[in-house]
């Protein structure tokens, strides 16, 4: 029920915020050099490494760290509204298609994170497919935290229902929780 829930969700989204996308991706093209959609290596259900798609936030050349690592200086001025507005993650819904995310689901983490990998591993984490969003970006714990985002990851994992999903994706929507912060 859930994969099927999370493709009707997904496509629906996609039609529904196309024209979005499309302006999105004109204003960081026609704002800094570089493509609009940025791919990353991530770490999904099984350990398995998949490429999560985000639109660019920050400059092209970046390095390859996780947010709280980056310099705030990095990111782009359309990327401060993007990470704020949260819509740089509309294009991880191709990801909720290809079945590598889920809408709902632990945050995908990098492969280079190996202290939030061996505490998700130790926890059972990787047993579900990671999400757009979850939990943890709701109650602010970020890959910062390691331990304690593994905590809750697991938490959720052992009480997640249809309905706790649906009032995780109406608060994400509605603006609730934070993404990861950049280093200032």
């Amino acid at each position: 029920m859930k994969r099927a829930f999370d493709l009707s969700v997904a496509i629906f989204l996609l039609v529904l915020a196309s024209p979005v996308m499309a302006v999105v991706a004109l204003l960081i093209r026609t704002t800094s050099p570089g493509p609009a959609i940025f791919s990353q290596t991530r770490v999904g259900l099984g350990e398995k490494s998949f490429q999560c798609l985000k639109f660019r936030t920050m400059a092209v050349g970046t390095p390859d760290v996780s947010s709280h690592q980056a310099s705030s200086t990095w990111i782009t001025p359309i990327g401060r509204v993007l990470r704020r507005t949260k819509l740089d993650e509309l294009p991880q819904l191709v990801n909720v298609l290809r079945g590598e995310m889920s809408l709902v689901g632990p945050r995908p983490g990098l492969p280079s994170q190996t202290e939030l990998l061996e505490e998700r591993r130790r926890r059972g984490v990787f047993g579900v497919l990671p999400g757009i969003t979850g939990r943890a970006q709701l109650a602010g714990i970020d890959m910062s935290q390691p331990q304690r985002l593994a905590e809750v990851d697991s938490e959720y994992i052992a009480s997640r229902t249809f309905l706790t999903d649906l009032l995780i994706l109406f608060r994400t929507l509605a603006g609730k929780g934070a993404g990861d912060a950049a280093n200032t």
